[in-house]
């Protein structure tokens, strides 16, 4: 588990290399859903996506041992390349593992960031399986894109700079995939006690049937247009959601695409289908939002 005093230690570690990236608003997006909407654009983030707050903190947490032999993760995008960039900056190599069928724009982005590539085939058993591979051989440090505390902490300092921008929020709703940002974000508000929501793609909705049958659920198999969001959700990551979360909710491939192309048209900006379930969550649910400040975390924009 993480602290409060973790994310606080993360925002440190990382602000000479992270990006403080803005918080939007529209007028017609408010209008729309009968909710002030605050969003955090972390599509701005170095990189193209929030991913990079974890990596770091990660990467720079390591001694100088742990280091020297490099790093290894798993990865079907945005956090390959954020380990990569994480790893180039202080000068250690990385190691990322990618399945089969994973979108080749965040392949490429990932080789171009500097990380070594291993394939393996689309299950998450081949992904640990050539992942634990990889550290007996090398000697490298996993860095889990959500499962890790130190990503977790570095995450959950994108709700900090939320709320030092708007610090009166009534809610607040992030993607859930793994569970990194979600549990990140869970311990930042902690202190607020702020309601925060997750949301998930209704073909990949793993976290609700877990927490509906109160243990993880890890048999699905997730069919979704949202990448991003394919992730069964972690251990630590489902005790935290269980524990703080108010509510995970479920939007349609169809929802997110309608958002995504709402926030192009109104925000002017590129998000992934992944970062705009947020969005089409509080437009499927306007009972829920209605009247209220909310903030969202948009994760991405490497379309």
């Amino acid at each position: 588990m993480i602290s409060h005093a973790d994310i606080l230690e993360a925002a440190v570690r990382i602000a000479p290399f992270v990006r403080v990236t803005p918080v939007k608003s529209s007028a017609a997006l408010d209008a729309l859903s009968g909710a002030s909407l605050f969003f955090k654009c972390e599509n701005l983030q170095v990189g193209g996506a929030f991913k990079f707050r974890g990596a770091l903190n990660a990467v720079f947490a390591l001694s100088d041992g742990q280091a020297a032999h490099g790093v290894v993760t798993h990865s079907s995008g945005n956090h390959g390349a954020a380990l990569a960039r994480a790893a180039k900056l202080r000068g250690i190599e990385a190691h990322v593992v990618v399945p089969e069928g994973a979108v080749q724009s965040k392949v490429d982005a990932i080789r171009d960031a500097g990380a070594v590539i291993h394939r393996c085939a689309p299950t998450q058993a081949a992904r640990e399986a050539m992942t634990r591979g990889l550290m007996a051989g090398l000697g490298a440090a996993l860095v889990h894109p959500y499962e890790d505390p130190k990503v977790m902490a570095g995450q959950g300092t994108a709700a900090l700079e939320l709320l030092q921008e708007v610090p009166d929020l009534d809610a607040v709703i992030v993607p859930v995939g793994g569970g990194g940002l979600i549990s990140g974000t869970a311990i930042a508000l902690d202190p607020c006690d702020i309601p925060l929501y997750g949301v998930e793609p209704e073909g990949a909705a793993d976290t609700v049937a877990s927490l509906i049958a109160r243990e993880r659920i890890t048999h699905l198999v997730p069919d979704t247009l949202c990448d991003g969001l394919r992730a069964v959700v972690g251990v630590p990551n489902f005790a935290i959601i269980s524990e703080h979360v108010l509510q995970v909710l479920t939007v349609s491939d169809a929802q997110s695409l309608a958002a995504q192309q709402q926030a192009a048209e109104h925000l002017q900006m590129v998000i992934e289908p992944s970062s705009a379930t947020v969005l089409a969550a509080v437009l499927a649910y306007p009972s829920l939002f209605a009247g209220k400040r909310v903030g969202l975390i948009l994760t991405g924009g490497n379309v």
